[in-house]
């Protein structure tokens, strides 16, 4: 019953926000000057986004330049942009719009928080009262991605006191908390909220960061993976949902509303791609009752091209009207399962201090002395073989005495020790769980490759109890093999034997439901095929028809 009443107080909470599907107008207000980016604000993109069928706008505002703010006391916010971005809540309400304004760029309170504390507090406070007459339309964020010497700690300071300045004229508006450390899953586990009724948690979601920022040129590795593709598989989707995993429990446990703030694709990923990683984010951020802003609208990353006056209606769908497809499912074969901590070193660097042991066939490292420099305290092993454009996928199963969060990757284990995948965050709570990541190898060949986890920023006891190193072998999906041709086998079910009728050469491959091979080889031409290693049980024999990657298929069990 307790469970039942939380879920209830959940979705109540969420209801009562309103937000829905929203969008950002992104590259305006946060520039330095409203036209130094190239994309000014127009009015009428406030219709236009309205037409569309949206719930609400996020407005980013650089305030912290001289233009805007004088930047020594008394730090006086310019009345003359306080009435233009007046204008446009008060254009988007207008239009049944809510809207989100927040503080953007506040570059300095990064660099010299202590410094820049004064500002930023009277900011809010002269912000505040402002806007102080408006109703539940209006929604306030304090601060867009905090990150470097505004710490998670600090930030948990400087929130609750820029709170409490705006709960002096505005005692129930709705107010978003973003998370230290760029805004992302990672800083959750960090926060510690004040007791507040009308508090959203938001977080910006650009994972994997090699297919949503390939070809950025402010993002680095402007060109290195290009083309990289986003085919919506189950395993991508998997990864999706154990990145969002500790966040959606952390939000349900605190009875707080989770918003996706930022979450896009930018241009320089194939169209197909970006459609498909936006529908499903989209879809399940849906799907989990939480609300979402995209970014952007009419910019690098956005739905509509100011220039020709158009929309990119493949990128409007995904946001707006695609139904959620069925995953496509691809066979993996292991390269890797965990066995204690055979071939593991744990790497302590500065004076941070861990211990590693087996637990039965996993392991546990014991964090007691952490520097806050992630590679400080590393667990790693390598030996891994990987070829150039093949996939692989790491999926492990872990809990942790608190939450503690880490990052993940595959890469090279020697110098330069670059890495191959991405550097995956990971937030591991007290419940056990399974993690991903996938990636592609984009380099030449490497018969040493070397997954780490980086350790060295959270104390406590983190259990690995299983990991698997697997590499996607096949470009076709099951569910397209279905449609295929059936090869003559016989007898079905089958014991030791099976007999496969064909001519010419032949691969044979029995694959589980899954997607995993377990057994494959080749035959010169139809006949008997022992199948002793096979574990008894439902599979999918694929036989070769003699063209590149293609296999007609049927459903066989095994007795």
């Amino acid at each position: 019953m307790k469970k039942i009443v939380l879920l209830l107080l959940w979705c109540y909470s969420l209801s009562a926000q309103d937000l829905g599907r929203g969008i950002n107008l992104g590259n305006m207000f946060e520039a330095p000057s409203e036209t130094a980016w190239g994309n000014p604000f127009k009015e009428e993109y406030i219709t236009k986004i309205a037409e569309q069928g949206f719930n609400h706008i996020r407005v980013p505002i650089r305030w912290d330049v001289a233009e805007r703010t004088q930047l020594t006391a008394p730090y006086t916010v310019n009345p003359v942009f306080l009435a233009r971005i007046k204008s446009v809540v008060d254009l988007a309400i207008s239009k049944n719009l809510y809207v989100i304004i927040n503080m953007h760029h506040h570059e300095e309170i990064f660099t010299n928080p202590a410094g820049a504390k004064p500002r930023f507090i009277s900011q809010w406070s002269q912000i505040a009262n402002y806007f102080k007459g408006y109703d539940q339309h209006l929604l306030f964020e304090v601060l867009n991605e905090p990150h470097d010497a505004l710490t998670p700690d600090l930030w948990n300071v400087y929130f609750a006191e820029a709170l409490a300045e705006i709960r002096k004229t505005n005692p129930t508006r709705k107010v978003l908390l973003g998370t230290a450390l760029y805004g992302g899953l990672e800083g959750v586990k960090n926060i510690n909220p004040p007791s507040d009724p009308n508090l959203i948690l938001s977080v910006h979601y650009y994972s994997p960061f090699n297919f949503t920022h390939q070809g950025a040129d402010w993002a680095g590795n402007k060109d290195k993976y290009l083309g990289t593709k986003w085919e919506d598989l189950q395993l991508e989707r998997d990864q999706v949902i154990a990145d969002f995993s500790y966040a959606i429990q952390w939000a349900r446990s605190k009875n707080i509303p989770l918003h996706v703030g930022e979450f896009g694709a930018y241009e320089k990923a194939d169209m197909a791609s970006r459609a498909r990683w936006t529908t499903f984010l989209a879809r399940w951020i849906e799907s989990q009752g939480l609300s979402w802003a995209y970014w952007e609208f009419s910019a690098g990353f956005g739905i509509y091209n100011p220039v020709s006056g158009t929309y990119n209606t493949e990128l409007v769908n995904a946001l707006l009207k695609n139904p959620l497809p069925a995953a496509k499912v691809l066979p993996t074969k292991q390269l890797f399962d965990l066995n204690g901590t055979a071939g593991w070193n744990l790497n302590l660097n500065s004076g941070a201090s861990a211990t590693m042991n087996a637990e039965g066939t996993g392991l546990k490292v014991a964090i007691s002395s952490v520097t806050g420099t992630g590679w400080h305290i590393q667990l790693a092993r390598s030996g891994f073989p990987l070829s150039y454009k093949r996939r692989y996928l790491v999926k492990f199963r872990a809990k942790a005495d608190k939450a503690i969060s880490f990052t993940g990757y595959m890469g090279r284990a020697s110098s330069p020790y670059n890495a191959y995948s991405n550097y995956n965050s990971f937030t591991v709570g007290t419940t056990e769980s399974e993690y991903t990541f996938l990636f592609t190898m984009n380099e030449p060949f490497d018969a040493n490759a070397r997954i780490s986890f980086d350790l060295g920023n959270s104390t406590g006891v983190l259990q690995i109890t299983t990991l698997k190193v697997e590499e996607i072998v096949d470009e076709i999906p099951l569910e397209a093999r279905f449609e295929q041709k059936t090869p003559r086998v016989y007898p079905n079910p089958f014991n030791q034997f099976v007999h496969i009728e064909g001519e010419g050469p032949q691969e044979v491959r029995f694959v589980d439901l899954t997607g995993r091979i377990h057994q494959s080889s080749k035959m010169e031409t139809g006949g008997v095929l022992e199948t002793k290693g096979l574990m008894p049980g439902p599979y999918i024999l694929q036989v070769s028809t003699g063209k590149s990657n293609e296999f007609e298929t049927v459903s066989v069990y095994k007795q």
